[in-house]
């Protein structure tokens, strides 16, 4: 069994200590990336540069600088630029793309000591729920490698809960940090939509995507979100308003917090496992001082159609660029309409192209009005939904998803299928507001032990707010067992 990491406030002291250098950090995960080869976790390790990259934190902390995250392995989901590294998005047309700049969040990482030691495998452009649709291959579940590790961020979560890293950076479109952080038990994090600089994100849904961190431990992506956060010219859309403290209040207990239960979020359809952990997670809150009751987001049943409007239209935009000519890999062909054909058939999976489809088909002429622009009518009703329950109450809880990990090859066949297992999670995308998912217990699904993790979702900005519950609950919760991946390194 690969041993836990201590917290990453714990590593990075121990290495501005001088107790290990980050070199030393870097080659541990160096050698679990190796173990673990096995889960499809990782596109692309560069080991050589990894080195260099934490040596060069050793001179920085030798020569007095006071790195946050001195030497502290990271992991990045393949749709986040890093200078000179592939960045896929597990995609064959972007196979050998390398930018030639830094996403904003990696490079405030940088900047504060982390090492990032591998590009993760994903959803191709994000687009998915179990991480099957990689060109590359699918993720396994360390908990059960039969079982999805979720997606879209399927590599990132796989590689916190196998023991890899102590800390990952995913991107959530409509739930893309949350349902693999859930399935995999490791805490994550969906920021407010512009608390988090997008640039250097390679485009899924322009108002809906917010990087965010996969971790461990709810301090973890604490202090994490405290790095990344902040305001950047180079995204209109990141706010400049200053970031709140979201680390050292974590201790504030939820005595007079009042927690919602969404009853849209607990009727048919989930499995009783599921029920029952969120039933736990508000027992020990009400019992630790917080007032539970019981609220409605009645328009939740149009969540999904309305994301799949939305998402699919910003898909056909966004991606549009990727056509062999402007960007990504060419193909062979005698005219220009039969090269973008071809490029854009050889190098997109099927449910990208299928996603890219819809979404042209929704902004044509003549139905525009139909599908779009009603999704965002809709969208406006979700989002009035949330402000009204947060004047009652000051965060919700409930699911994540509607059942723990489900196999893999399960859902592959039926779209809507899988699209639906997003149920509880685009929600807080469409109407901009910040998720965090974390384990609450281990449970008995289909035969097997699998994580059941719960959802937190506040007002905009509520990060403080979210980020100290989740500790608490994690603090009363006691340890969970890890991963049985059994691996060792």
């Amino acid at each position: 069994m690969t041993a836990p990491w201590p917290s990453i406030d714990a590593l990075a002291a121990s290495v501005r200590s001088g107790e290990r250098s980050a070199a030393e950090t870097v080659r541990t995960a160096l050698k679990r990336i190796s173990a673990h080869e096995d889960l499809g976790a990782f596109l692309h390790v560069d080991e050589a540069r990894a080195l260099d990259d934490a040596q060069a934190v050793d001179r920085r902390v030798g020569a007095g600088d006071d790195l946050p995250l001195a030497g502290v392995p990271v992991a990045l989901k393949d749709n986040l630029c890093a200078r000179g590294s592939p960045t896929t998005c597990g995609s064959r047309i972007l196979e050998h793309f390398a930018p030639p700049y830094d996403a904003t969040a990696v490079a405030r990482l940088q900047q504060a000591g982390a090492v990032v030691v591998g590009k993760t495998n994903l959803d191709e452009f994000a687009m998915g729920s179990s991480n099957e649709n990689s060109a590359f291959g699918p993720v396994k579940n360390p908990w059960d490698t039969t079982r999805a590790p979720g997606g879209s961020s399927g590599g990132s979560a796989a590689a916190v809960a196998a023991g890899i890293v102590p800390v990952a950076l995913g991107s959530d479109t409509g739930g893309s940090i949350r349902q693999p952080a859930a399935f995999c038990g490791t805490v994550g994090l969906k920021p407010t939509y512009g608390r988090v600089s997008r640039y250097g994100l390679v485009a899924f849904g322009s108002s809906l995507d917010q990087i965010g961190p996969l971790t461990n431990r709810v301090s973890d992506a604490a202090l994490v979100l405290a790095i990344m956060a902040g305001g950047d010219p180079r995204d209109a859309t990141c706010s400049n308003d200053p970031v709140p403290d979201v680390v050292s209040g974590l201790d504030g207990g939820v005595e007079g917090l009042r927690v919602g239960l969404p009853k849209e979020y607990l009727g048919d359809g989930i499995e009783p496992c599921v029920r029952q952990a969120v039933a736990t997670a508000a027992q020990r809150l009400a019992a630790d001082g917080a007032e539970v009751r019981e609220v409605s987001l009645p328009h939740t049943p149009y969540a999904i159609p309305a994301y799949y409007v939305v998402a699919t239209c910003e898909a056909s935009s966004n991606l549009a660029r990727f056509d062999g000519i402007h960007y990504g890999r060419r193909a062979e062909a005698p005219n220009l309409s039969s090269t973008y054909e071809r490029s854009r058939t050889e190098g997109l999976g099927a449910e990208v192209r299928r996603r890219i489809l819809l979404g042209t088909f929704a902004l044509s002429a003549g139905h525009y009005d139909a599908y779009y622009d009603r999704a965002m009518r809709v969208r406006t009703l979700i989002r009035r939904d949330f402000e009204q329950a947060f004047d009652s109450v000051d965060l919700l809880l409930s699911p994540a998803g509607p059942t723990p990990a489900f196999r893999l090859g399960e859902k592959t066949q039926d779209p809507l299928e899988m699209y639906l297992a997003d149920i509880l999670t685009v929600a807080a995308n469409l109407a901009g507001v910040p998720g965090l998912v974390v384990p609450e217990c281990v449970g008995e699904f289909e035969g097997a032990a699998l994580p059941i993790g719960v959802q937190l979702m506040g007002p905009m900005w509520s990060e403080p707010t979210l980020l100290r519950v989740g500790h608490h609950l994690e603090r009363t919760r006691g340890e969970m067992p890890a991963a049985p991946t059994g691996g060792t390194a």
